[in-house]
């Protein structure tokens, strides 16, 4: 599936298993594709159900793209989630993944976004 997110066309790709489980699902997921500047990149997909400021794939699934930015750059302060805050940029479009897939294994939402083709 395609969408336009920020002006960009976002190839949204689920496995059989994640549409089986949104289907079961009593209100719409939402993937938010998380891209941390820092002293590496660093991506990663976080699911939940607020709709805020979300784009919709379809009726049982939404998305968005949410650029952060750590306060510093430490390696020894890194672990999975160092401190940060939102890094807004006046054009996202260039940083907007080309590709997002979603999977459901062991009864847990697994995504992936990449850039390349």
């Amino acid at each position: 599936m395609n969408i336009t997110l920020h002006d960009k066309s976002l190839d949204v790709r689920l496995s059989a298993a994640a549409q089986k489980a949104l289907a079961r699902r009593d209100r719409p997921l939402v993937a938010e594709m998380e891209l941390l500047f820092s002293c590496l990149l660093r991506k990663r997909v976080h699911f939940g159900d607020a709709m805020h400021e979300s784009t919709p794939v379809n009726d049982r699934l939404s998305v968005r793209f949410r650029p952060i930015m750590t306060r510093r750059c430490s390696v020894a302060e890194g672990g999975a989630t160092p401190p940060s805050e939102g890094f807004p940029l006046e054009n996202p479009r260039p940083y907007v993944p080309n590709w997002l897939t979603i999977d459901f294994r062991r009864g847990e939402w697994v995504g992936e976004f990449g850039y390349a083709d």
